[in-house]
């Protein structure tokens, strides 16, 4: 069956879910990619969404991984021009309205109550996104339902990244050889 109809269509509705980031639509990606449509696993999406933070340039074309998996190289056209699309086209629009709108009173009222928006967006797929990440893996070829070396591994980054002025690229470097050893197969 061709899946690339029901591609677009969930990757154009996800697009305009992704307000403060591609994290913010994480949840509903997860609920259509692996409950609705079972196109992939819980893991296979961590693993295109980790991918797709490590990539250069945006995160969130990790979504053409998807597509490609889904469907072959036609998907992940599809899939990238689903998801940009919609977006492109509306912020477009109110990017021009905005501008009209320079000197409206309630333009400030409205940029301040969107921020809590997206950074509840943002902390909720955070959240969803770090609960799968942890609650699957093999240590020492057992499957395991927490895994405590993510666990670890994510707390230290995170630690990191608050208190010292370390580069980020450098802790991606160093968690990714901690977890290459700390993951390999036996």
């Amino acid at each position: 069956m061709n899946q690339i109809p029901s591609l677009i269509a969930v990757f154009a509705y996800i697009s305009l879910l992704t307000v403060g980031g591609g994290m913010a639509a994480y949840p509903e990606m997860q609920t259509l990619t692996v409950h609705v449509h079972n196109w992939l696993t819980d893991a296979q999406l961590v693993h295109f969404y980790s991918i797709g933070q490590m990539a250069p340039g945006p995160n969130m074309n990790m979504v053409a991984a998807v597509g490609e998996f889904v469907a072959g190289p036609l998907g992940a056209l599809a899939v990238l021009l689903a998801f940009y699309a919609p977006t492109g086209l509306l912020t477009l629009g109110v990017g021009r309205l905005w501008t009209r709108l320079a000197n409206w009173p309630w333009r400030d009222s409205i940029q301040h109550g969107l921020a809590p928006v997206a950074l509840g967006l943002m902390l909720a797929g955070a959240i969803t996104f770090g609960k799968t990440s942890l609650d699957f893996g093999k240590v020492a070829g057992e499957l395991v339902q927490f895994n405590i070396i993510a666990a670890v591994i994510a707390a230290a980054m995170l630690a990191l990244v608050l208190r010292t002025k370390i580069n980020p690229a450098l802790l991606i470097l160093a968690c990714g050889i901690v977890g290459a050893i700390a993951f390999r197969s036996p």
